[in-house]
Parts: structure tokens; C-alpha cells; sequence
């Protein structure tokens, strides 16, 4: 059973536009401590290295961050006139994924107001149990596929994800499907809950 913080890194994704919601989501007060900040904490409660991966980490250095160490996002060019796309969590995950030095690395998204310590260590718990085997994740599973931004990694997948981004691949779900995944037992269904909208932020508020 893993249960020394050291065998595992911990990448926080910031890099969403936030579009939908008009205002950075990272920055949203839950019992007035900005989002980032809390999923930061949790994370550090299950790893003693965090990395946040974001195109602007000049937009929160001011936070309390004592444990992270910011991986700065950089934009793929695209083929006509070299303009930055807009690339997704998973090319983020894969810059942030060439640092880490852990077999294993849990993926948070910053925008998880729900997410509980208790089942995070639960699930820290299982990394090395038998059941894992080959495969290169363990993530939790609902109707409509993975749940790929809140689960484990493991570092040596990191050559078949380069792989499948430098083929135009985008998606989590398309790339984790040519892969074994360990299935997580999901006690909370919320704790996946994240917002998108102000309405939605009202909802849970």
C-alpha cells in the first residue's frame, strides 16, 4: 500500500478560460478561500509535491500556496500563422506530466468544490494494490465515461500521450480509451461536481 506522500506528485490544472462562468473559476470563494487555493490544500494533504499548471501564474502567485511549485503552460502554435489553439487539459496535464518525478501523480482540476481529502486517500490507498496491474490509470467511472480530472496517472504513460497529442489527438476520453483504467469506487457522487456557469455556482451555493 502507498502510503508514504513522497511516492506521489500531485498536478492541479488552472488553465480554463472560464468563459461560461464570466469570471475565473480558480478564484471563486468556497467559505472564503478561492477554489485553487482549497484544491491546492487537498492535494497537498495527499502529496508533498504540487505542481499548477497554468498559462498565468502571475494571475495567482499571491496566493498561500506554500507547497506548489507553478509549471507555466505553453500554448501549442498552430499551422496557419503560428496562432496559440485553444489545446485543453490534456496538453496541460502532459507539460505538467514531464516534470513529475513519481511513479504515480494525481490529477485535480481547480474547479472542484466538493472534493473531499477522506476519498482522495482512500483512493492514494489502492496505487499499489494488485488489482491495478498494468494499467496506466485509476479513475473513477460514471455513464458518460472517465472522470479524468480528478484520479492517478502513471508517470510512464507519459510516451503514448505525447504520442496522441502530436496525432491531433485532444480528448481524455478518446486517449483513455486505448488504455487499461483502473476503476476507483466512488462513495460521493458530488465530490466530481464541478461549475460552469453562475447558475450552477448559485445551485451549489
Amino acid at each position: 500500500m502507498i502510503n508514504d506522500s513522497a511516492l506521489l506528485s500531485a498536478i492541479v490544472l488552472a488553465g480554463g478560460k472560464s468563459s461560461r462562468m464570466g469570471q475565473d473559476k480558480a478564484l471563486l470563494l468556497v467559505k472564503g478561500v478561492p477554489l485553487l487555493q482549497r484544491v491546492c490544500n487537498i492535494a497537498a494533504a495527499c502529496s508533498d509535491t504540487v505542481y499548477v499548471v497554468t498559462p498565468w501564474p502571475e494571475r495567482y502567485q499571491y496566493l498561500p500556496l506554500p507547497h506548489c511549485q507553478f509549471i507555466q503552460e505553453v500554448p501549442l502554435l498552430g499551422a496557419i500563422g503560428n496562432e496559440p489553439l485553444n489545446h485543453g487539459p490534456l496538453v496541460g496535464f502532459a507539460q505538467g506530466l514531464a516534470q513529475v518525478q513519481t511513479d504515480w501523480v494525481m490529477l485535480l482540476a481547480c474547479d472542484l468544490p466538493k472534493l473531499q481529502v477522506e476519498v482522495l486517500q482512500a483512493w492514494v490507498a489502492e496505487l499499489d494494490s494488485n488489482s491495478i496491474g498494468d494499467a496506466i490509470a485509476a479513475l473513477a467511472h460514471h455513464t458518460k465515461g472517465w472522470e479524468p480530472l480528478c484520479g492517478f496517472y502513471r508517470r510512464r504513460c507519459l510516451p503514448q500521450l505525447l504520442d496522441f497529442i502530436n496525432q491531433g489527438g485532444r480528448s481524455f476520453q478518446q486517449w483513455l480509451q486505448q488504455h487499461p483504467v483502473k476503476v476507483l469506487p466512488l462513495p460521493a457522487a458530488d465530490m466530481l461536481l464541478n461549475c460552469n456557469t453562475p447558475e450552477d455556482w448559485a445551485l451549489m451555493q
